[in-house]
């Protein structure tokens, strides 16, 4: 049996060559179907995401593993003829496999540390494969410890607990500076560009109901209103709407300050002391840093931003070494879990088979006290129960100590011979 993980990530790949890898979901359960057709795959589970499509698989032992990993791939994904620079893919055996599969579980292995995606992914992906009868013994201990393992790192360590995107930590400022409920505010956004929209997601994600959306292109402004059940505003009256406003948050691509002072001083003389949040995104600048000498504005440009995000993702580096431990600990745990499972088959044969002479000479014992009460029979059984147990409870031990071994297939020849196990000649 061979344990292989074949990928490739944002490290070994560029994302022009992941993107011909990648899997809609579609896609995923139609090469899912076409792994039934290899015999050499015993067990096998596909992840695909923006960042990562990995390949897990229990293997029959077999040379050239990783050529053979690379063209199953290519079959999956209908690529036979594509050539290929093996320098893309990673592939990992045995523990190295189970090592990157927990630290892909915690997050350690994205591009953005600690994002909580992957471990949903991850499951989804593993559950997939298991509806369709593609994981067995081996990959459900597998898979359901990472699992575990990934929940408890985010729970035991502080790697998800703050924000690592400008957008994301532009989002959670503005809540940090309001003195009102995220779903009581009214946020304005200049632009309507990917930034744009990754805040508008973050500000929806934390209760924003009223959104206005305002860019020169006013109907691209409508598009991404629509998208969150906000209102479009013509560039030219944004000023007008930015005086109700409790956040302005600017990210238009414009090549000077789209608010100047004057224009920050006529949105504070209509909101009659109210103080206002402005977060600049952009590059270049869209708000002149001067807007900070009139009373009640709070700026926060992308230096303030990019500041706190990298201050975050060394918080995030800390926290992830608290990971390192957890993980550790959960690979001597399977390693145990496996190593006893390739000698497990023989353990249960000689179990039956001990379990039903027990019961068959009990049988043949009681036929013989016809007077004995229900208490005596049941001593006796549970006397022979420990008897049948005590006798294989070292054989069973040292068995179990040599799993994994070079000894181990004779070992299982000497079972078979000393006890007549009738073995299937593939499971030797």
């Amino acid at each position: 049996m061979q344990l292989v993980v074949l990928g490739l990530n944002h490290r070994s790949a560029p994302v022009d060559v992941r993107e011909k890898f990648s899997f809609s979901k579609e896609a995923l359960d139609h090469a899912m179907d076409h792994i039934y057709a290899h015999e050499e795959v015993e067990e096998c589970v596909l992840l695909s995401t923006c960042n990562r499509t990995e390949l897990y698989v229990v293997l029959n032992d077999m040379e050239n593993v990783k050529e053979y990993m690379i063209r199953l791939l290519l079959h999956l994904k209908g690529k036979e003829t594509v050539d290929v620079d093996e320098k893309w893919f990673f592939l990992h055996e045995g523990k190295a496999c189970i090592s990157h599969l927990f630290r892909v579980a915690s997050s350690l292995d994205s591009l953005v540390l600690g994002e909580g995606q992957i471990l949903s992914q991850l499951k989804m992906a593993y559950i997939s494969s298991y509806s369709k009868g593609l994981t067995a013994s081996v990959f459900n201990i597998i898979f359901q410890k990472a699992i575990a393992v990934g929940k408890r790192v985010r729970t035991m360590t502080g790697i998800a607990n703050t924000p690592v995107s400008v957008s994301y930590t532009a989002v959670n400022l503005a809540e940090d500076s309001l003195d009102i409920p995220m779903n009581e505010a009214k946020v304005l956004i200049l632009g309507a560009g990917q930034m744009s929209e990754l805040t508008a997601r973050h500000l929806q994600a934390k209760g924003v109901k009223s959104m206005f959306v305002s860019n020169r292109t006013f109907k691209t402004a409508e598009e991404l209103a629509t998208q969150f059940n906000g209102k479009a505003v013509a560039f030219d009256h944004f000023v007008g709407e930015a005086k109700t406003a409790d956040i302005i948050i600017t990210s238009t691509g414009a090549s000077h300050y789209v608010i100047e002072r004057e224009e920050a001083e006529e949105i504070m003389d209509g909101r009659g002391g109210k103080p206002i949040v402005m977060i600049d995104i952009a590059v270049p600048r869209d708000i002149n840093p001067d807007v900070t000498e009139i009373p009640g504005v709070y700026l926060f440009n992308i230096d303030a931003l990019e500041s706190v995000v990298e201050a975050n993702k060394h918080q995030r580096e800390e926290e992830a070494r608290k990971a390192e431990p957890i993980i550790e600990e959960a690979l001597g745990e399977i390693e145990e879990k496996l190593q006893y499972l390739s000698v497990r088959p023989i353990m249960v044969l000689l179990s039956e088979k001990a379990e039903a002479i027990r019961k068959r000479e009990v049988h043949r014992a009681m036929a013989k006290l016809p007077d004995a009460t229900d208490r005596e029979r049941k001593i006796i059984s549970n006397m022979s129960r420990m008897l049948v147990r005590k006798l294989l409870r070292d054989p069973m031990i040292h068995f179990g100590e040599i799993a994994g071994k070079e000894e181990e297939r004779d070992y299982w020849k000497l079972f078979q011979d000393m006890f007549a196990l009738e073995v299937e000649d593939d499971t030797l």
